[in-house]
Order: C-alpha cells, then structure tokens, then sequence
C-alpha cells in the first residue's frame, strides 16, 4: 500500500498491531531514513510477529491504537516533528488530562520507533511544554476513598442469603483479604486456588507488574467470624458448584450462574452498589478500593510495610507510602489535641 506520493504506508496486517488502520507517512521525512532501522514495521515472519505481539499488554496495544487515532484525527502525520507534538499538547492542554496527554506522548513514541523514526517526544521542547501545561492545566489525581475493614464489616452483616448476595461476599472479602486489582480479581481461575486448613492460597499467573508472567502466589489465612474470606469463597463454591473456569461469575436476573466471568467493571459496580447500601457515597469508591482498602487498614492496625507489599504485590513503597504517610498525618494532628500536648 502506497500513499499519492509512493511513499510506503503499512498495510492492516498483524505487525501493525498498534493501528487498525494504516497512519499516513510524511515523504520527505521517511526518504532520509535507514531503511534497515524499520525492522519492526516491515518484518512479516508469522513466528517472529506471534512474539512481538506478545511483548506488549493487550491493554496497552488498545490505548495506543486509541491515542494514534486522536493524533492523526487532529492533523498529526507519523513521523511527526518535536514541534508538531508539542503543538498537539498545547492544542488540547486544557481538555486533557495530565495522564491521557502522557498516554498518548507513549503512543506517539511508540508509533515511531516501531518503525525506525526518531523519537520526536525526546528533547527540551516537550519537557518545558509538558510541565508548562501541569503547572497551567494540572490538578490533583483523583484518588477513590479505601474501603476500610469496618466499611467492610458493614457491608458484609448486611447481607442476606440470596445467590448473588452470597457471590458479593465472597467477591468482597476475598478482594480485600488478597489486596487484589480488580483485573487479578476477575481473573483468578478455579484451578488456581489451594485450600488448607490454614487458609487459601493463589497462584496468581500474571499481574499489571508481572506482564513476563513470573506469576506470585498470595496467602488468605482462616480468620473465622462473619467476615472470613475462606468461609465465604466456601460458600459460593458450594452454592454455585463452580469447579472449573473463572472463580467469580456473572447472575442472571433470575438468580442463576452463568458460564461468563465478572468483568473488572462489574467489581467497581458492585463495591459502589454494597458501599451505598450502607450509606456511603457510591461516587467515592471503585473497584480499587478493595485493594486502597486492605493497604490502609493494614497500615493502620501497624503492619510493616514490607509485609504489606508481599500481599499487595506493589514493586514500588511511593503508593503505600501515601496510604501510610495519610494515617500518620491524622495521628500527629490528633496527638495535638491530646492531654499531654495541653
């Protein structure tokens, strides 16, 4: 496939995997390249593009090809210059948020060295343009409200004995005892799961920071009481007779279990949906909130922070840290109010 100009354009095939659509090349800039540098762009060995396709998330290949499309909808041609882009950031500076402007600068850089361009994202000129626009544009990272152990509580004592009722208990605790994402959550498949006296363990495949699939196993220990996690998961095992296939299934209306898998987007429905009906407000909690949930709980009842990591999985201490660093704000401003302090 060629453009008026002749210039090669890649054509719809499986190493244009960021694209669904072929992106227009800018001539004059493409004549001057090594042609050997475009060996992503231009390979076709069926076995070498099953492994480039495997380098790169679903997820991330999703957004990309989302993000190139604005790009090119809005005037932008691949390769692009530094100016160009920049031009494109200041142009939707004040309708973009900081991250989707940093999503699409990855999608940009991708585009290009997939194909042996320079990077146009590099350099002084985006930099400057990049922060100008968070010290113009910026605004504090929305994070949703935890959903702490006695949120937890509550909603659990306030459920009844319905199929699905049963489902989002075990749903619920599990999520918050394994400080899961939601995507591990929705993941986690019957066959990966150890029960023991002791507890549950899972054999987690793969993670957001575990794209090589090195895979991590997580520990659920029996804590008895209304709010135990293994009695739950027993429970819905034993209501849903599930042993195979994905752990957590979708309902139908009329109360009965469906082959289909939740979706991530069902657990954020579900956590707004239980967190309401105790008098919450649904706007400030997500699916993440199991996990924010366990973290600061954890932090509270005095947990170091590296046994909270080895149950979270998180690589980095700076999002735990902000979990703890809050719980240790509230405590120095309480001990100020404290008999001593007078």
């Amino acid at each position: 496939m060629t453009e008026d100009d002749g210039v090669p354009t890649p054509a719809l095939t499986r190493d244009n995997f960021h694209l669904s659509e072929p992106i227009h090349v800018n001539a004059e800039a493409a004549r001057g390249l090594n042609n050997t540098l475009m060996s992503v762009a231009s390979c076709s060995d069926p076995k070498i593009l099953e492994f480039i396709e495997a380098a790169t998330a679903e997820n991330t290949r999703r957004a990309y090809h989302s993000d190139l499309r604005h790009f090119i909808a809005t005037g932008g041609r691949i390769p692009a210059t530094s100016e160009q882009v920049a031009r494109y950031l200041a142009d939707h500076a004040a309708t973009l948020s900081m991250a989707t402007l940093a999503r699409r600068l990855a999608g940009i850089r991708a585009a290009h060295v997939e194909r042996g361009f320079p990077d146009p994202t590099k350099g002084e000129l985006i930099r400057l343009t990049f922060r100008g626009i968070r010290r113009r544009h910026g605004k504090p990272q929305r994070r949703v409200a935890p959903l702490r152990i006695e949120h937890l509580a509550a909603i659990i004592s306030a459920l009844g004995t319905s199929t699905r009722d049963i489902r989002d208990r075990a749903l619920l605790l599990f999520g918050f005892a394994g400080a899961f994402r939601r995507s591990e959550l929705t993941g986690i498949q019957c066959d990966w799961i150890t029960r023991t006296e002791q507890g549950i363990s899972v054999a987690l495949r793969r993670s957001k920071t575990d794209q090589e699939s090195r895979g991590r196993r997580v520990v659920i220990p029996r804590v008895g009481g209304q709010i135990c996690p293994m009695a739950a998961l027993e429970a819905w095992l034993e209501a849903s007779k599930i042993k195979e296939g994905a752990l957590f299934r979708q309902i139908s209306k009329s109360g009965k279990f469906l082959a289909e898998g939740l979706s991530a987007s069902a657990v954020a429905t579900i956590v707004k949906q239980r967190a309401g009906q105790i008098g919450l407000d649904p706007t400030c909690f997500s699916g993440h909130s199991l996990r924010s949930g366990y973290a600061t709980s954890a932090a509270v009842a005095g947990l170091p922070l590296w046994r909270i990591k080895r149950q979270t999985g998180h690589v980095s201490d700076a999002a735990l840290r902000a979990y703890i660093r809050e719980i240790s704000l509230f405590k120095d401003a309480a001990a100020t109010w404290s008999p001593q302090a007078r």
